[in-house]
């Protein structure tokens, strides 16, 4: 009898384990606002106002200073918005940033130069996933902000078109 009530108190405290799952599992992850701080090589993902998570990234391989003309290898400084995303990119995964914005343009007149483009927040190159995050030994992009491709396919996730991206010193 001792046996048959423990195994059925056993049975009940189980199933209502499983039943609880589903609210236990975490929330899907959710960013309105994405703030990269090139002087850390971070790139927090916020929600309403407050951090949710953040990654270790590489800038482009002339991080000092704004972005000024196409070549440069500088990443920008300044607001953007996730404005395309390209899930068939040579990286893995590409958040495209919305570089360049009026500023930006007009520095680029007054320095007579072409401004750029094609700026994202991307993963390794494809093929080089298994870099994982050594590569952020080194700037190492054109101008993108780069993470991991396990780091991308959260933030890909996480990130909708329209997303405001600030771009900081």
């Amino acid at each position: 009898m001792r046996k048959t009530v423990r195994l059925g108190a056993v049975l009940l405290i189980a199933a209502l384990c499983l039943a609880a799952a589903p609210r236990l599992r975490s929330k899907p992850l959710r960013a309105d606002r994405i703030l990269v701080e090139k002087s850390h090589r971070r790139l927090t993902l916020l929600w309403k106002g407050k951090p949710v998570k953040s990654y270790d990234v590489a800038l482009g391989g002339a991080p000092a200073g704004r972005k000024q003309c196409q070549g440069d290898n500088r990443t920008p400084e300044g607001l953007y918005r996730i404005d395309a995303r390209n899930a068939a990119s040579r990286y893995h995964r590409a958040l495209h940033v919305s570089y360049p914005n009026a500023q930006d343009l007009a520095n680029a007149r007054r320095q007579r130069c072409a401004p750029g483009g094609d700026i994202m927040i991307h993963g390794l190159l494809n093929g080089y996933g298994w870099l994982g995050a050594s590569h952020r030994l080194h700037d190492w992009t054109l101008g993108c902000i780069a993470v991991t491709d396990a780091e991308i396919e959260e933030i890909w996730g996480a990130a909708p078109n329209g997303t405001v991206v600030e771009i900081r010193p």
